[in-house]
């Protein structure tokens, strides 16, 4: 079955090029049924996924493309792998970043370029892409993609007689804002943001520094994990200054993206610092609590050249247990969800990335970004990305292990346990499971 190319809403090309639908052939057509999980369950991302679903099926009528919410991330990549065991799985499925080591060992995915030959890739953003190729080969489509970078309240920035107009970048710097905000007796606290891995991986991105060895687990399998290293205790001593000073403040709960969202939307915090998916969320928070919102790069460690992010979100990865056909038609969804329109209308509804050069583009022409500069200030902290293993993102197939013990680590010294032995425990026992997992394969 050729492809079909279907770049624009409302008409197939085939069928523009026939001028006829099936309708007006009159022809009944059995609709095949395909599937796709995502891990979205707030309205405005799922019902968008939905439309898409529904635009698509129309203009492909022998297919009924259904969409449907697994929960969480991990529970979505779980949930996949369990379906596969029971011959109960999707077609498509949206699987976050650090989940691609597993889809692959799971071996239960096609890569997209084994569907229906190679097609060109050349439209990605280049940070985005080098995050999802692996051994030199593309296994998924970016859709979901983003980064953290700070945000703040300008009203309270300037009540703490800040400039509003030049946010900290580094460490010092921040440290600095949060004296001057201890000094003013504002009412809310300094900085904040949920207790979350994740973080941790883009400072050391940041740094230029690899979280695995084997060039972040892409030249070969990860077996060690740089817990320890002078770039990863750099992070875990500014954050125990930040806390012992009662400069940072969080819920209390790991992994809370929407707690500490609230308690800056709320003005209890001056500084924030989440993913850029929150844009949209946000800036509708702050126009609603009566504050204006500013954006600005991630800090990072004094003294250290700014290398840029890892690409966060997700992507999407077909099945492996389909009919080539119904592949086929997963990947032209796929690609039809991801096109340029459709990517300009994603970034502008959630504020994740628009992974295509040719949306960038679209935006750009628009003057998008120069009425947005908190959208600019994401968009330009991923270009300017420098490609290196650092910047490329680490691949280990316990991945979310991983995230959780940095974060129970970080609590504990919070709590007032040692910085350098609570890492080298942390090292030990992230590695052990490493090993434990590697054991497998």
């Amino acid at each position: 079955m050729k492809r079909r190319v279907t770049k624009r809403r409302g008409v197939p090309r085939r069928v523009l090029a026939l001028g006829l639908g099936a309708a007006a052939l009159g022809v009944a057509h059995a609709q095949t049924q395909l599937d796709f999980w995502h891990a979205f369950s707030d309205a405005p991302r799922s019902n968008w996924i939905a439309e898409r679903a529904a635009e698509w099926s129309e203009m492909n009528p022998e297919y009924v493309m259904n969409t449907t919410s697994q929960g969480s991330y991990a529970e979505t990549l779980q949930a996949t792998i369990l379906g596969a065991r029971q011959g109960d799985t999707p077609h498509v499925v949206m699987i976050y970043e650090i989940g691609s080591q597993l889809a692959l060992d799971a071996g239960i995915f096609v890569p997209v370029a084994e569907v229906e030959g190679a097609f060109d890739l050349s439209d990605y953003i280049e940070p985005v892409i080098n995050y999802y190729t692996i051994n030199g080969q593309v296994n998924s489509i970016p859709f979901n993609s983003s980064s953290p970078i700070l945000y703040f309240n300008r009203d309270l920035m300037e009540e703490a007689g800040l400039d509003p107009e030049n946010p900290p970048e580094t460490f010092g710097e921040l440290l600095a804002a949060c004296e001057a905000v201890e000094a003013a007796g504002l009412s809310a606290s300094c900085f904040g943001m949920s207790l979350n891995g994740w973080f941790f991986e883009q400072w050391m991105a940041q740094q230029g520094e690899p979280l695995l060895n084997n060039d972040n687990g892409r030249s070969a399998r990860a077996t060690e994990i740089n817990l320890t290293s002078e770039a990863f205790v750099r992070v875990a001593e500014f954050m125990k200054e930040m806390n012992d000073r009662g400069f940072y403040t969080y819920t209390g709960r790991l992994e809370d993206w929407d707690g500490s969202d609230a308690i800056f939307a709320n003005q209890e915090v001056v500084f924030h610092i989440t993913s850029t998916a929150d844009l949209a969320n946000l800036s509708a928070a702050a126009e609603e609590n009566g504050f204006e919102l500013g954006a600005g790069l991630m800090p990072i460690p004094d003294g250290v050249e700014r290398n840029g992010v890892v690409i966060g979100g997700a992507s999407l990865w077909l099945l492996a247990d389909k009919p080539t056909e119904e592949q086929q038609a997963a990947l032209d969804f796929v690609l039809y969800m991801t096109n340029t329109e459709n990517m300009v209308d994603w970034h502008k509804a959630t504020g994740y990335y628009p992974v295509r050069t040719s949306a960038v583009e679209a935006l750009e022409a628009e003057g998008w970004f120069d009425e947005r500069p908190t959208y600019r200030v994401a968009f330009d902290q991923l270009l300017n990305t420098r490609v290196s293993p650092a910047t490329a993102g680490g691949l280990m197939g316990n991945f979310q292990e991983l995230r959780t013990i940095v974060a129970e680590t970080m609590q504990r010294i919070f709590n007032g346990a040692d910085v350098q032995a609570e890492l080298e425990r942390a090292k030990t026992q992230a590695e052990a499971r490493l090993a434990e997992y590697n054991s497998n394969f």
